[in-house]
């Protein structure tokens, strides 16, 4: 029986006549007969072997139900040199293999001229990518988006390719900055934004009825949002077989270094305030909105030991047979690498302190803009180490070019050792350079800003507008998470960090 094999992928749908159809008929002319079992892979890649009418061939091939196989051209079987050799080696093994459009022996002569097609199929195919690359890059230079992203808030204007304002999306864009940034409601962290959207049925950018916390989390990341859109942030490359690839063996997609992105500017759905404090506040998030315990802590997730550094969690513990509640450092989890010092505090004593210490701020604000702004030691230490590590940086740096020069001198030492004296500096670059990225990150999270400015005058008002007793424990811990970012616990003093 014979058999004729196709495939076209999406961007050869119009190029050099690969239509599936016209392959079709040239390889029926070819075969003589209209008795043949046909094998087509429509819009699938020949970057990659797992295809699904690929598959079904080899193993009809296997199963001997096939005697000749017929494909319009040798990159038909795969855009990949070596894939190309496998597969045409795995259908000689069973069958006669013939190509429409190229004469295939197999001859000394034969193999070196199919290989050459081969080599140059896969540069082909690396020049398209190349030149689709260097073209989307020079539409987003010239401040055109470069395709239809999908983002929630915004609309896609093919035409002009740009970005225009969805008024009805945007307004959940900013209930959802609202929501997450602002005091005085009653809904707490990512999560429950999710919950709200959900019950409220407000659908999706896909019409979803359903938010999840996830999709929350990436508007609130979303600089977009700002007026600030990014081409060439994301590294994509190998994302495309992930289809193809099991979970574990998926290429993920990684952040391409900050010079290399290409703004774009879009109309505004946020300021540029609102979306830095929700930056900071989204860096504080997970111990914020940590799993609620049976008892309630006025400060969880906000407190540090000034001592060890340990965070501080609150605990209910047994004291001379009355049970209290204190916030301790003692981590007596397995695998804890710092176990704490022992600090502890009782909860009641410290909170009723914090608490004290916001409604001296918010009855005399110029108290809270001396504590936004006065210096500390973490912020002299934060400073000292991003110096240290782009001096890290610079060093490696130096050192694969120290190492590269000996190289091309000719000197004795093998390759194999500056091979692994390169892979060591470039891990030790990466690392530093990640840290340093957080580091600056949290920096900057760090600085005040006039919304937070705002947000506080809002509290103040809300506070000055009520008696103290008619606040729900709820109340006090959303005005004191707006404004305070950390506490840190000393056996004779506390430092308030705030925004």
């Amino acid at each position: 029986m014979k058999a004729i094999y196709v495939r076209v992928s999406t961007d050869e749908q119009a190029e050099k006549g690969y239509s599936i159809d016209n392959q079709i008929d040239l390889c029926r002319e070819k075969a003589g007969t209209d008795e043949f079992l046909k094998y087509v892979d429509d819009g699938y890649s020949g970057e990659f072997l797992d295809r699904p009418a690929l598959s079904k061939l080899r193993d009809d091939l296997k199963n001997g139900l096939i005697d000749e196989v017929i494909v319009y051209d040798p990159d038909r079987l795969s855009r990949k040199l070596m894939n190309q050799l496998i597969i045409s080696e795995e259908i000689e093994k069973r069958a006669n293999l013939i190509f429409v459009n190229h004469d295939y022996q197999k001859t000394p002569e034969g193999m070196l001229f199919y290989q050459m097609r081969g080599a140059i199929a896969e540069f082909e195919k690396a020049k398209i990518n190349e030149r689709m690359s260097g073209g989307r890059k020079r539409k987003a230079l010239d401040g055109k988006v470069v395709k239809n992203p999908n983002m929630y808030g915004y609309d896609y204007d093919k035409e002009n390719s740009q970005l225009v304002i969805n008024e009805k999306e945007a307004e959940i864009v900013r209930l959802i900055f609202d929501l997450f940034t602002k005091p005085n409601n009653n809904i707490q962290g990512i999560n429950g934004i999710a919950l709200y959207l959900t019950n409220q049925n407000i659908p999706t950018k896909k019409g979803k009825s359903v938010w999840h916390r996830q999709v929350v989390r990436q508007i609130l990341m979303n600089e977009a949002y700002t007026g600030r859109f990014y081409h060439n942030r994301w590294n994509t490359e190998g994302m495309l077989g992930n289809k193809y690839r099991p979970k574990d063996e998926r290429k993920p997609m990684t952040e391409r270094p900050r010079e290399e992105w290409i703004e774009i500017s879009c109309p505004a759905i946020i300021d540029d305030d609102v979306f830095e404090h929700a930056q900071r506040l989204l860096a504080e998030s997970r111990r914020r909105w940590a799993k609620k315990s049976n008892n309630q802590y006025l400060l969880s997730g906000l407190l540090r030991c000034g001592h060890c550094g340990n965070t501080m969690t609150g605990r209910r513990q047994k004291n001379w047979g009355n049970y209290v509640l204190e916030y301790s450092d003692i981590k007596n989890t397995a695998g804890a690498k710092n176990k704490g010092c022992g600090m502890r505090v009782k909860a009641e004593t410290l909170e009723k302190e914090v608490w004290e210490q916001i409604k001296s701020y918010i009855h005399d604000p110029a108290e809270l803009e001396k504590a936004a702004n006065e210096p500390n030691e973490d912020n002299n230490f934060e400073q000292m180490e991003i110096e240290r590590l782009e001096n890290k940086i610079n060093s490696a740096k130096e050192g694969r070019k120290r190492l590269l020069s000996l190289l091309a001198k000719g000197m004795d030492i093998s390759d194999e050792e500056i091979r692994e004296q390169l892979a060591d500096l470039k891990e030790q670059e990466k690392q530093a350079e990640r840290k340093l990225a957080e580091l600056i990150s949290k920096k900057k999270e760090s600085q005040s800003s006039e919304y937070s400015k705002r947000l506080f005058s809002e509290v103040a008002d809300y506070l000055l507008s009520i008696d103290d007793t008619e606040l729900t424990f709820e109340d006090k811990q959303t005005i004191i998470r707006q404004i305070v970012k950390e506490i840190i616990i000393y056996k004779e003093s506390i430092d308030i960090h705030v925004f």
